[in-house]
């Protein structure tokens, strides 16, 4: 969720900086209340997109052993654990204030134009209000002073601006922006983008009302007398003096349909470039999955010898052995997670020493001659008989005498601490040893279910 809204954050910067630098002063209203809109949806959809990319990955010879080992570990309360219930919480009441602020806004409206006389005019309605109010719109509702309206102090140029909020649907991005600001009411530019799509439905207005054929110096007379600095309607499109300065500029420049095509031309590689880095990317690796008839196959052998292990009695067929790794090779990880546990094999038995030959009675055979007797020593001393050679350590003991010594463990290729390969001797210690060592240091032992190939330094 953090790197999604960081990346929302950045994509929403880059896309209202790019409006200021290269749009805001431009005259194509239209593409710009468009642009504002796309820019909304697209920073807050690209974090979202997810680009697929499958790759065929390589079935291995040998099984995988899991050696990671599960620990009960006592979990301390810190800070850390409590911190996305608060942040949550944070951000669940922002989502609170701002939605009620909006509702009662929205409700305000309602309660006016209920409460107050109504004048129809066409397809659009006039709202006529006893407080002193500025011109606004919300949807087809114009809100306007009954005692000026009346009277006829209203300027025509001035409903006309009201009336093409209206009819150009103005509030529907009101309310759209209102919604984005109510569930990222955190993010800055936000703020930013409804400040700017407000102030180009003046924009829009105030090029309805000189493509009538008002003279804008008459125009902008009235605009003056008509803003106040009074606080704007939070769901309403009203004159205000604040953008007036602004609004004076824009109304005397001419952009080009050529300038249009260019920015919209760098719109595009940049529109790229935050899609490429800002999306996600999958890795989906093909494996061929094994068929309903093998995973049984293989549940059926692999219990037949974990049995065989509990028990201690290992009769191991080489056939069944190599159809086992087959099969478990087959699976994917899933049917692997739902099967028997692979089992364990012994190491292949030692080769028998040679036998001498059979010699039959009447066969003659060159033998070596008997080794001469040992020398009869003619002192009084006692010989003392030579003692019997110590017996081997055990591999649990050897496993032992390296842990004491700091030796590095591995299972299978795969890295274990001292108590694990301790425990594997333990309950299996038929299981083979390589221990690895340089000047009485540096002990490395190599535990393996399988033979270990011992290979040239």
């Amino acid at each position: 969720m953090e790197f999604y809204i960081l990346k929302s954050g950045v994509c929403l910067a880059v896309f209202y900086s790019f409006y200021k630098l290269l749009l805001e002063k431009e005259s194509f209203h239209n593409f710009k209340r468009l642009y504002l809109l796309a820019s909304l949806v697209l920073a807050f959809t690209i974090p979202l997109i997810t680009f697929t990319e499958y790759r065929e990955i390589i079935t291995q010879d040998s099984p995988l052993f899991s050696t990671e080992i599960s620990q009960n570990a006592t979990t301390k309360t810190t800070l850390a654990s409590y911190l996305p219930i608060i942040l949550w919480s944070i951000y669940g009441l922002g989502v609170f204030l701002f939605g009620f602020k909006f509702l009662k806004n929205l409700l305000e409206l309602i309660i006016k134009i209920k409460r107050n006389p109504k004048f129809k005019n066409e397809s659009l309605i006039n709202v006529l209000l006893q407080d002193l109010v500025i011109p606004h719109t919300f949807f087809s509702y114009i809100f306007l002073n009954k005692q000026k309206f009346e009277s006829h102090q209203i300027p025509k140029e001035v409903l006309l601006h009201e009336e093409t909020h209206a009819k150009q649907k103005h509030s529907i991005d009101v309310v759209f922006i209102e919604i984005f600001q109510i569930l990222f009411w955190f993010n800055p530019f936000i703020y930013l983008i409804k400040r700017s799509i407000k102030l180009n439905h003046e924009f829009l207005a105030d090029q309805s009302v000189l493509n009538k054929g008002v003279k804008p110096s008459k125009y902008q007379q009235i605009l003056l007398a008509f803003s106040s600095n009074a606080p704007e309607p939070q769901l309403a499109n009203a004159i205000n003096y604040s953008s007036i300065k602004k609004r004076f500029t824009i109304m005397k420049t001419q952009s080009s349909k050529q300038s249009l095509w260019i920015r919209s031309f760098i719109l595009l590689p940049l529109l790229a470039v935050l899609t490429f880095s800002f999306s996600n990317k999958q890795i989906v690796t093909n494996q061929q999955k094994a068929t309903a008839k093998e995973i049984t196959e293989y549940n059926q052998l692999a219990k037949k010898y974990n049995l065989m292990s509990e028990s201690g009695e290992f009769i191991v067929k080489k056939e069944e052995k190599e159809r086992i790794n087959y099969l478990y090779n087959k699976m994917s990880l899933a049917q692997r997670k739902n099967a028997e546990p692979f089992p364990v094999f012994p190491p292949p038995p030692p080769p028998l020493a040679p036998t001498s030959p059979k010699v039959a009675q009447d066969d003659v055979i060159d033998l070596p001659p008997p080794p001469p007797p040992a020398p009869i020593s003619f002192s009084d001393e006692k010989v003392p008989s030579p003692l019997p050679p110590p017996r081997p350590k055990s591999p649990l003991e050897h496993v032992k005498e390296m842990a004491d010594k700091g030796a590095k463990f591995f299972y299978n290729e795969k890295p274990i601490d001292s108590k694990r390969a301790i425990e594997l001797l333990e309950s299996n210690n038929s299981l083979n040893i390589l221990t690895k060592h340089s000047d009485e240091t540096d002990f490395v032992v190599h535990i393996s279910s399988e033979p270990i190939e011992i290979k040239p330094e």
